[in-house]
C-alpha cells in the first residue's frame, strides 16, 4: 500500500479501498489475469486505466454547507434582532441635560499658572413659531431634507459609524436632525458605540413620541454656532446683531451652513479657503431648497451673501488672553477629530466648548510678556490714529518657537481680543512676500538643483540681477519678469548678496531652475500649507497666504537642520471622560542637514549684511549673538515681514494693513508717521518696525549669547578659504557657478558690518567683477513704488 492510499485509508477507518477496474479488453484480446485472492486489481506499478471513483467530501466541506451557512446567518440576525428588541425596551429617553454638562475649562501656561477660566453658556431658547418658516426649512435643506418623512435615524449612516469606531477607523458626521439634536441634548458627543446605539434608540423613540416641529426647536436651540453662541437666538444676535424672529432666508443659510464648522465658517476667522467652503454650503442649502420646492428658483438667482458682522469678544478674554485661548481650542480640535473623538470640527468644537478640560499650553509666562512689551515699545506705542488714519489700520502678530521642542513659547494676537477679534498669529490671508525666498534656496540645495547652464546651485552662483528681467525656461520666456525694490539693477550678483539686498529677478529665475512644482514639494515639507496653490514663478515673490505662525514653524525646521518642527501651543488637555493625545511636535528629516544648514550660514549675510542689518545687526542689545533671518515686503506695501532666528529661538513677526471698518487689505504706507527723505509718507519695510520688534525681544528673551553649529561650507556664516577671483568674466547665460568653491567674504556674525545694506559696499571686494553696477541704489527710507507691480523684496 503506498503511502497516498494508505493516508486515505485511514481518513476512511482504516479499510483499503477496493481496486478499481479496468477497461474492457478489446475484442480478441486476452483476459486479465485475476489477482491473488480471487479479485483482479491492476499491475504491479501501473495505474488503473478505470475511472476513479470520486472520494468523499472532507471534515471541511461536509462542516460548511449551504444548510449550515444559511442557518447560522438567520440565526445571527434573529439575535441581532432580539438584542435590538431589549435595547430598545431596556433604554428609555432621559432628561434633558444640556445645560448642566456645560462645565468651566481651564487654561494655564506653561508652568502650571492660571491663564484663564470660561465657561458662561451664552443661548437663549426661542419658540419655533418665532423663526420664520424658511428659515426653519435651511436648516432642514442643511442638515436632513429628508426630516419631515424619515423616522428619526439613518440606520446605514449609524452602521457605518459603528462599524468604523470598532475597527478605528475614526467616525464621520451624517446623522439625521433627530440624531443630532439627541446628542446636543440628551447625551454627549463621545464617539463610542455605546452612545452610537443609545443615540439610535433614543432617536426611533423620541421621533414616535414628539411632533417633528418639536425636535427642529430643540435641534436649532442647543446646536453649537461658533462665537459662543449655542441656539439660533444667541446665533442670530452674535453674527448679525437681530433676533431669531428677523432672520431672512439667506442669513438662516449661513447660519444653517455653519453647523458644520462654526469656526472654520465665521467670516470674521476664515481664511480664504474658508470663506470659498462657507459660501459653497451657504450656496449647497439654498439650492436645497429649491428642490425641495421651499424657495422659488427666480428670486434664488437674485440672493446675495449675507456678511455677517464683526464678532464681539466674551468676557474675560481682554488683551492677548483671548487669542491664546482660541488658539489652544483651535489645536486641541484638530487633534480630536484626528484621534476619532470627533466626527466633524464643528462636533469637536461642542465638545469643547461644553467645557471639562483642563488645557496647559506651551506658552512661557515670561517670554509672553516679553514679546507683549516689545511690541508695545517698537510699534504700538507711536501710533496715533487720531493724527493718522492709517495708524488704526496697523495689525501686528508674532509668534515664538524653540526649534529643539516645537513649543510655541510666546503669541502675540493683536492689540486687544476685544478690540481685534481676529488673531494675527495665526491668520493665512497676507502674503508672506520675501520670506518665501530661503524656500526657494532650500528646494535648489535640497533637490541638488542646476542653473540653466548646467552649474549647481550655491551660495556662490552668480545670477543676472536686472530688475524686471524676463525669466527663462531653456530659452524661452516665461512671461514673467518681476522688478527688484525701486527698480534697482544689480547686474551679476552672487546667490547670497542677492539673499542679502533680496533681489526679486533672482530668485524668479532660481524657482524656474528649480522646477516651481519642486520649490513647492519643499515648501510643504518645511510646513507650509500649499493646498490649492499654483506652482508657478509669481510664488517666488511669496504672492501665497502665510501666517507668522506657518512662517515661524518653516524657518524652525531650517534651525532644526532640516528636521520638521510643528509649533505647538497646546502642552497636554486633560479631561475627565477622556484622554488626547499630543502629537511630537518634532517629525522626521524633511530635507537634508547641509541643505538647512547652508539656508541658515546664508541668512546671517540678510542680518549682517542685508536689509536687516540697521535694525538687528546694530541693535547694542545683541552682544555678539549670531543671528539668520530674513525681512519680506507685499504687494502695495499691505504687509511686512521678519522671521529670524537664533540657535534657540526662532520668531516670525508680520504687519498687516487692515481698514479698521471694513477689514480690506490696505497699505501701512505713513504708519506710525514713517517719512522717506523727501518728506513723503514712506514704505514699511520688513527691516524697519517687524525687525525692531523681534530684536527687542530675542535679545531680551535668549538664554545666553549662541553660535550655530552648522554642517556646510557655504553662506556668510562662513569664513573664505580661497581669496575671491577677478579674472572671470559674466557668462552670457541668465546665470553661471563661480570657478571658486569660497564663499563671498562677509562681516562676523560677532562684530558689527562696517557699512549699511543700502550703501554701496566699500570694505568687502566682490567675488565677481560685475559688468553692470546697480543703476540706482535703495534709499534708507524707499518710497512705496507707482509701478502696478509692487516688488516686495525686503
Amino acid at each position: 500500500m503506498g503511502r497516498a492510499e494508505e493516508r486515505r485509508a485511514r481518513q476512511r477507518g482504516g479499510h483499503r479501498a477496493a481496486p478499481r477496474r479496468r477497461r474492457s479488453a478489446p475484442a480478441g484480446g486476452p483476459a486479465p489475469a485475476p489477482a491473488p485472492g480471487g479479485s483482479a486489481g491492476p499491475a504491479p506499478g501501473r495505474r488503473s486505466a478505470g475511472k476513479a471513483t470520486k472520494p468523499p467530501k472532507g471534515r471541511i466541506r461536509q462542516l460548511f454547507t449551504w444548510k449550515k451557512i444559511l442557518g447560522t446567518f438567520f440565526g445571527l440576525c434573529l439575535l441581532v434582532i432580539a438584542a435590538f428588541i431589549g435595547l430598545y425596551m431596556y433604554v428609555d429617553i432621559p432628561e434633558g441635560n444640556a445645560d448642566a454638562q456645560l462645565q468651566s475649562n481651564i487654561y494655564k501656561y506653561s508652568d502650571g499658572t492660571m491663564l484663564a477660566r470660561t465657561g458662561q453658556l451664552n443661548r437663549e431658547s426661542v419658540d419655533l413659531a418665532d423663526v420664520p418658516k424658511d428659515v426653519q426649512r435651511t436648516f432642514v435643506a442643511a442638515e436632513n431634507k429628508t426630516f419631515y418623512h424619515d423616522v428619526g435615524v439613518d440606520l446605514k449612516g449609524t452602521a457605518r459609524g459603528v462599524l468604523n469606531t470598532l475597527m478605528g477607523r475614526g467616525t464621520q458626521g451624517g446623522s439625521t436632525i433627530t440624531q443630532q439634536y439627541v446628542k446636543n441634548y440628551y447625551l454627549d458627543q463621545n464617539q463610542t458605540v455605546s452612545r452610537k446605539l443609545q443615540e439610535l434608540v433614543i432617536s426611533l423613540k423620541l421621533d414616535r413620541q414628539k411632533s417633528k416641529d418639536y425636535i427642529l426647536a430643540g435641534y436649532i436651540n442647543t446646536s453649537y454656532y461658533g462665537r459662543g453662541a449655542y441656539g439660533i437666538q444667541a446665533a442670530a444676535q452674535a453674527y448679525y446683531r437681530k433676533d431669531a424672529k428677523e432672520l431672512t432666508v439667506q442669513e438662516g443659510a449661513y447660519l444653517a451652513a455653519l453647523l458644520q464648522a462654526p469656526n472654520q465658517y465665521d467670516w470674521a476667522l476664515a481664511s480664504d479657503t474658508g470663506k470659498r467652503l462657507a459660501k459653497a454650503r451657504w450656496n449647497y442649502v439654498l439650492d436645497n431648497m429649491v428642490k425641495q420646492h421651499w424657495l422659488d428658483a427666480g428670486k434664488r438667482q437674485t440672493m446675495q451673501f449675507p456678511t455677517p458682522e464683526a464678532p464681539k469678544a466674551a468676557p474675560g478674554m481682554k488683551g492677548q488672553t483671548g487669542y491664546l485661548v482660541d488658539a489652544a481650542n483651535a489645536a486641541l480640535e484638530k487633534q480630536l477629530v484626528a484621534q476619532g473623538q470627533a466626527a466633524t470640527l464643528g462636533d469637536a468644537e461642542a465638545q469643547v466648548r461644553k467645557g471639562g478640560w483642563t488645557i496647559t499650553l506651551n506658552i512661557d509666562r515670561n517670554k509672553q510678556h516679553q514679546l507683549e512689551q516689545a511690541v508695545k515699545e517698537q510699534l504700538t506705542g507711536q501710533l496715533n490714529p487720531k493724527k493718522r488714519s492709517v495708524d488704526a489700520n496697523v495689525q501686528p502678530g508674532a509668534v515664538s518657537v524653540d526649534p529643539k521642542t516645537g513649543k510655541v513659547l510666546a503669541m502675540y494676537g493683536g492689540a486687544d481680543y476685544f478690540k481685534h477679534f481676529r488673531n494675527n498669529a495665526t491668520r493665512t490671508d497676507y502674503q508672506p512676500a520675501s520670506t518665501f525666498k530661503p524656500v526657494i534656496l532650500a528646494a535648489a540645495l535640497a533637490e541638488g538643483a542646476q542653473t540653466q547652464d548646467g552649474q549647481p546651485i550655491t551660495a556662490n552662483t552668480i545670477y543676472d540681477g536686472t530688475s524686471g528681467r524676463q525669466v527663462v525656461d531653456h530659452g524661452s520666456k516665461v512671461g514673467f519678469g518681476p522688478p527688484n525694490e525701486d527698480h534697482t539693477d544689480y547686474g551679476p550678483i552672487t546667490v547670497q548678496k542677492a539673499m542679502n539686498q533680496s533681489v526679486n529677478s533672482v530668485f524668479a529665475q532660481m524657482g524656474v531652475d528649480v522646477g516651481m512644482h519642486k520649490v513647492m514639494d519643499v515648501a510643504g515639507k518645511l510646513g507650509m500649507d500649499t493646498k490649492g496653490m499654483e506652482a508657478v514663478p509669481a510664488q517666488t515673490l511669496g504672492s501665497m497666504g502665510a501666517s507668522p505662525l506657518e512662517m515661524a514653524g518653516i524657518y524652525a525646521t531650517l534651525d532644526n537642520h532640516g528636521k520638521k518642527v510643528t509649533p505647538a501651543i497646546i502642552k497636554s488637555a486633560d479631561h475627565k471622560d477622556r484622554t488626547v493625545d499630543i502629537p511630537d511636535p518634532i517629525g522626521d528629516q524633511v530635507i537634508p542637514e547641509e541643505a538647512a544648514d547652508t539656508v541658515t550660514s546664508v541668512l546671517t549675510g540678510v542680518v549682517d549684511d542685508g536689509t536687516a542689518s540697521q535694525s538687528v545687526a546694530d541693535n547694542p542689545a545683541r552682544d555678539g549673538q549670531q543671528v539668520a533671518g530674513k525681512t519680506g515686503t507685499s504687494d502695495n506695501n499691505k504687509s511686512a515681514w521678519f522671521t529670524g532666528y537664533t540657535p534657540g529661538l526662532v520668531t516670525s513677526v508680520g504687519l498687516f494693513g487692515e481698514d479698521s471698518k471694513t477689514h480690506a487689505q490696505v497699505p501701512l504706507t505713513g504708519a506710525a508717521g514713517k517719512l522717506d527723505t523727501l518728506g513723503r509718507p514712506a514704505r514699511i519695510n520688513g527691516g524697519g518696525y517687524p525687525a525692531k520688534i523681534w530684536a527687542a525681544y530675542t535679545f531680551e528673551a535668549m538664554d545666553g549669547v549662541s553660535r550655530f553649529d552648522l554642517n556646510t561650507t557655504q553662506g556668510a556664516a562662513i569664513p573664505p578659504t580661497v581669496p575671491p577671483s577677478h579674472s572671470q568674466t559674466p557668462s552670457s547665460t541668465p546665470s553661471h557657478t563661480a570657478t571658486s568653491k569660497a564663499p563671498e567674504p562677509s562681516h562676523s556674525p560677532t562684530r558689527k558690518p562696517t557699512h549699511k545694506p543700502t550703501e554701496p559696499p566699500t570694505t568687502q571686494p566682490p567675488t565677481q567683477p560685475t559688468t553692470q553696477p546697480p543703476t540706482t541704489q535703495p534709499p534708507t527710507d524707499p518710497v512705496t513704488p507707482e509701478d502696478p507691480l509692487d516688488p516686495g523684496n525686503q
